[in-house]
């Protein structure tokens, strides 16, 4: 431990399981003092207990204004301060279909929780920063909100949104000595990412293997990802190693969208082969 943390208070919403739980993990690891925010309130409570005295649970809907001043609220009194906070929460729509199909009943949902929720994070955490010196803001995106695909119109939507206003929230609260910047993790396996939506293990477990084998054929950097590996990102723009900082977007996907990860010339080159051998 190098202690990148110590003496800092800092909220990670979304932090009862997946990216965030890794976060979680890792701060304290770090020596901070971590609210986990989330409205899992079981698996949250477990969490806090696992870990220790430097962390507290708070239920909390990041679409909620009043929740989200609670939270802020209740970090303060817990820990005597706010210095750190990642927008981590967010959900899915599902939706794999076309989109001539698609009926976009998801839509208010994920953007309350995708979009909205992070504007009121920055907002309700920044009026607490600007008066007491400063500090950091995280919110994650996804490699889906800079790299246009099929499908998950309401996600990717709402994913781009979030870059687009991590960057404007950098460049007002500047002036305050805020720092406002933005992760987009690319092929990481989570609960929410997994595609095995069966309540029978093994099929699960095997559609997972699956996936994963799908999701490295087009990751250039043949490693798998991890919760750990997004936590890294979010612990060194919390940290002040990264105190000059400030609206970037940093994609940690393995390369996924440096580029394609096919060789179009190896394909044109076998297709002329094909050719040349009639």
């Amino acid at each position: 431990m190098a202690n990148e943390l110590a003496g800092k208070v800092a909220i990670v919403t979304g932090g009862s399981r997946g990216l965030g739980r890794g976060m979680v993990e890792l701060f304290v690891e770090e020596g901070a003092k971590v609210v986990i925010a989330d409205l899992l309130e079981y698996e949250g409570r477990e969490l806090a207990s696992q870990i220790g005295d430097g962390v507290r649970f708070r239920k909390t809907d990041v679409s909620s204004r009043d929740d989200v001043q609670g939270l802020i609220d209740f970090a303060v009194s817990e820990f005597g301060g706010l210095h750190a906070l990642v927008n981590n929460a967010g959900l899915s729509d599902n939706a794999y279909g076309s989109l001539l199909e698609a009926d976009f009943d998801a839509f208010e949902r994920v953007m309350a929780v995708n979009v909205k929720g992070v504007m009121l994070g920055t907002q309700i955490a920044a009026r607490h920063m600007a008066n007491n010196g400063g500090g950091s803001i995280t919110n994650v995106s996804s490699i889906s909100g800079i790299q246009p695909g099929f499908g998950f119109f309401n996600y990717r939507a709402s994913k781009a949104a979030v870059v687009n206003f991590t960057q404007t929230a950098a460049i007002e609260l500047g002036v305050n000595l805020i720092r406002v910047n933005c992760i987009c993790p690319g092929n990481i396996p989570t609960p929410m990412g997994t595609y095995a939506a069966s309540d029978d293990d093994e099929q699960a477990r095997r559609i997972q293997e699956a996936v994963a084998e799908v999701r490295m054929g087009w990751q250039p950097l043949k490693r798998q990802g991890s919760p750990r590996d997004i936590a890294e990102a979010a612990l060194f723009l919390a940290s002040d190693r990264s105190r000059q900082v400030s609206g970037q977007v940093l994609s940690v996907d393995g390369a996924a969208t440096a580029g394609m990860a096919k060789s179009l010339i190896a394909e044109i080159m076998e297709a002329r082969a094909r050719v040349e051998a009639q």
